[in-house]
């Protein structure tokens, strides 16, 4: 064990490749704030989260004036005790985006530097489940994208070797969500799956209005469809339809997900690792949604998401959202629609901190005493 010496606080502006639209946002910016903690022997972890355009700057003052000081002169090999004291340094701010996210940079990098010294990577740190994860693809699926469009991209997609293809609902009328997903059906053939996601759109009533119409077209799961706090209008969506209902992108804490699973509001957790506050928090969710035989089909944060899917065995799908292309020097290997994880010690994401630079828009450092 050595203790931490130093962290450098960096904020990373990485705008989206292609415009990213759903039933009520528009994604911006990939706001990346990022840590850097480096231990007595020199090693260095890397940790990150993100925002989609907004609130970063809060991010990055909690972590100078708050969180940071709390680690420095700690052993970095602490992880669950570090993890419970910046939760409960900034208690009267959770359950919240910001604290989880400021969080969750923190203690991806502990795991990062814990990799590097272990010379272990990720999916084996944490856990060892399998050696790949299956892959369905985001990026041809945005609300704004016409029907045309929408086909050309789940078609592209299967011939790429995905397993399936996600498209946004929200259209104005459960008519036009239903012709959309029929036409990539059509096309796509019976055998290969289309994901939903309404991103919190839809009343109750609407969102079980919108599932008969989405039946008979044998969706793999419905996401998001009522706003991530109401457990009992999940509840009932659950108990209406034969769809599989997925939630947990809009989540940031334990408890909310259990919750859910003791109600059988879910059937697919959708585990954040930046928004739950990192991957100790992480794991602990994936585990307990094992316990209920609910598989974790993680939200956004491939890069991130790929180790930690290739760790637990309840792990379903992969979503392929590229989001840091630009900023590394290797990407995912993939092979025949699945995405196979790094074995270089760490978080397995080969940072090129050269082309990072330009788009880095504020840095600080901290030392210990």
């Amino acid at each position: 064990m050595a203790r931490i010496v130093s962290v450098e606080i960096l904020m990373a502006d990485l705008k989206p490749k292609v415009k990213r639209t759903d039933a009520v946002q528009s994604f911006e910016s990939q706001e990346t704030p990022m840590v850097r903690i480096t231990d007595a022997d020199g090693v260095v972890g890397t940790g990150y989260s993100y925002t989609i355009g907004t609130g970063g700057s809060s991010i990055i003052k909690l972590l100078e004036d708050h969180l940071v000081p709390v680690i420095l002169g700690r052993e970095a090999d602490d992880i669950e005790q570090i993890w419970r004291d910046l939760l409960y340094r900034v208690h009267a701010l959770t359950v919240g985006a910001v604290s989880a996210l400021a969080i969750a940079a923190i203690d991806t990098a502990l795991w990062d530097l814990r990799g590097h010294r272990t010379s272990l990577p990720l999916h084996r740190l944490a856990g060892g489940a399998k050696s790949a994860i299956k892959l369905y693809n985001t990026e041809h699926g945005w609300l704004h994208i016409d029907e045309a469009e929408l086909v050309e991209g789940a078609l592209w997609a299967k011939e790429q070797g995905f397993g399936g293809a996600k498209l946004k609902l929200g259209r104005p009328h459960a008519a036009e969500d239903a012709r959309r997903i029929r036409a990539v059906r059509e096309a796509v053939g019976e055998d290969w799956d289309i994901m939903t996601d309404a991103n919190q759109g839809f009343t109750v009533d609407e969102a079980i209005r919108r599932a008969r119409h989405f039946e008979p077209f044998d969706i793999a799961w419905f996401e998001e469809p009522i706003h991530a706090d109401d457990v009992g209008a999940h509840q009932r969506l659950a108990r209406s339809t034969s769809i599989p209902i997925a939630v947990g992108e809009s989540m940031y804490s334990i408890s909310q997900f259990k919750d859910y699973l003791q109600a059988g509001a879910c059937s697919i957790v959708q585990t954040d690792v930046a928004r739950i506050g990192g991957i100790t928090p992480w794991l602990k969710v994936a585990h307990m949604a094992e316990a209920f035989n609910v598989p974790i089909c993680p939200h956004f944060l491939m890069e991130l998401h790929l180790g930690l899917c290739c760790a637990v065995p309840n792990s379903r799908w992969l979503e392929y959202i590229p989001q840091l292309d630009l900023v590394t020097r290797s990407g995912i290997r993939i092979e025949n629609g699945l995405a196979y994880p790094s074995e270089a010690p760490g978080l397995g994401i080969d940072w090129d901190f050269e082309a990072l630079e330009p788009h880095i828009v504020g840095r600080s450092t901290q030392k210990a005493a």
